[in-house]
């Protein structure tokens, strides 16, 4: 059984999981606008990502004999200047997000909770190739600068991305 200040933490986060997702598929429509068809695909590939994140914290609270109370989920931005700035917008958000995840495992250690800190040990390491793979787009973006052909190039490598299920374990 999770303790109370365990769960609202967990309970907490399933909510900054769905507004992960809520911003990645706000990313998508912009950059579906503005005719970037492979980064809108990245955007949907994560926005699922996220997703799949949330769920597997709401399942890991029900498991644990806790009830998720879900909460209101934010408006995301909907527009960026560019896609570099969209991009230094979801760096900011990944290592948010990771300074979240570890404030969990710090609570999980402060409570003992051992069980918790075993599954999110899995979101420590997903947060490292999180903020990996956004730092590498974000480093092209900015070796890129104002080269459209660049940029289209960039586009036709982020449409290779798709979102799998990470295997059970």
């Amino acid at each position: 059984m999770l303790k109370e200040k365990m769960l609202n933490a967990l309970t907490r986060q399933i909510n900054e999981e769905m507004y992960s997702g809520y911003l990645y598929l706000s990313m998508e429509s912009y950059f579906r606008s503005i005719s970037l068809s492979g980064f809108a695909t990245w955007m949907r590939a994560q926005a699922q990502e996220e997703l799949y994140h949330a769920m597997k914290f709401y399942d890991y609270v029900n498991e644990r004999g806790g009830r998720v109370i879900l909460d209101t989920i934010n408006q995301p931005d909907s527009a960026w200047k560019t896609p570099l700035a969209a991009f230094e917008q979801i760096m900011g958000h990944e290592e948010k997000v990771t300074a979240l995840i570890n404030g969990l495992m710090d609570l999980a250690i402060t409570e003992q909770d051992h069980a918790t800190k075993i599954f999110l040990q899995w979101f420590v390491s997903e947060q490292v190739e999180e903020e990996a793979s956004v730092g590498e787009v974000l480093n092209k973006l900015r070796l890129i600068q104002n080269d459209s052909s660049g940029l289209f190039m960039l586009d036709a490598e982020m449409a290779k991305r798709v979102f799998v299920l990470p295997a059970k374990g």
